[in-house]
């Protein structure tokens, strides 16, 4: 805009003259408390990115490396792809059992905390009984307890489980799982439900639908957005725990990824396979990759939705 048209414009009148203000700018030449913020905050994100992507993608090319190629150049791109790589720590390092009873697990445990979670949420959302704060509270409670104070009473617990020892089974542990991530289930999904309108439960309690039907075959699909987010977050923190199945489950053929992992790290000292240590390091990465690269909009979707609503 030119001196001009500036005049002209301060002449119509202090509409006019507003509207050029915030065209302009509060001051030629000075850049706004927004825009400074806006670069701080993009390059925070970059330097995380970078923190983040950089041992990933190391990890990624390493894992077609021989063990030479990775201690005499790190960093440097692999000149022959060693596929043999993969095989060696999928079968001769046993990962693909330690694949499969990570899937087993973490599968179970997911399930069965969306399955209990949710219905537990549904009901301290919708119903008000006596103790019902009170019962909220105890789960918010129970994300205050560090793992590390539970994993030896839980030790006794299992091992002196009427009927049979629940220690090194994959319900034993799975049951673990269900109980330490049901606490930010229920508080997550507690929110979530209190966003949903009451009147489509109120129009399927009025057409004869019971309690459970109404939860079911209403609710669950309305709360979609939250059980993905919810979903993802269990399915994160239970694929990459590593100190429960480490003192609850201490037969080998039980093992699971993280287990197994440490194992292979272990085993290096000896054996020098770094490239299956890193094939190795791969797999248990990639399905938490692939899970989040195909949810991430509905994660995102749930974890706005009772903010938009």
């Amino acid at each position: 805009m030119t001196t001009e048209e500036i005049e002209k414009v301060t002449e119509r009148g202090p509409a006019a003259s507003a509207g050029v203000t915030r065209r302009l700018g509060p001051a030629t030449g000075r850049p706004s408390e927004a825009s400074v913020l806006n670069v701080f905050s993009h390059g925070i994100l970059v330097v995380w990115a970078l923190m983040v992507g950089v041992p990933l993608l190391w990890v990624l090319w390493s894992a077609f490396k021989d063990s030479n190629g990775i201690l005499t150049d790190p960093w440097g791109l692999p000149t022959v792809l060693h596929w043999e790589n993969w095989s060696n720590a999928w079968n001769d390092a046993n990962m693909g059992q330690y694949f499969v009873n990570t899937a087993i697990v973490v599968g179970g445990s997911v399930v069965g905390t969306m399955v209990l979670g949710s219905m537990a949420a549904y009901v301290l959302a919708r119903f008000t009984f006596p103790g019902n704060r009170f019962i909220y509270y105890l789960f918010v409670a129970g994300m205050s307890f560090p793992v590390f104070m539970l994993v030896i009473p839980l030790f006794f617990v299992l091992r002196d489980f009427p009927g049979s020892s629940l220690l090194a089974t994959y319900h034993g542990l799975i049951l673990v799982y269900i109980a330490y991530s049901l606490p930010f289930t229920v508080f997550f999904m507690t929110a979530f439900f209190r966003t949903l309108p009451t009147s489509v439960a109120e129009a399927a309690m009025i057409d004869g639908a019971s309690h459970t039907r109404t939860f079911f075959q209403v609710m669950v699909p309305m709360a979609k957005p939250g059980l993905i987010s919810i979903g993802i977050f269990n399915f994160l923190g239970q694929w990459n725990q590593y100190l429960l199945p480490m003192v609850l489950n201490q037969q080998e053929d039980k093992y699971v990824l993280t287990q197994g992992l440490a194992m292979i790290a272990l085993q290096q000292g000896y054996e020098n396979d770094w490239g299956a240590l890193m094939a190795g390091m791969m797999i248990a990465m990639l399905p938490v990759l692939i899970v989040y690269s195909i949810f991430q909009r509905q994660v995102q979707s749930g974890l706005t939705a009772g903010a938009l609503k």
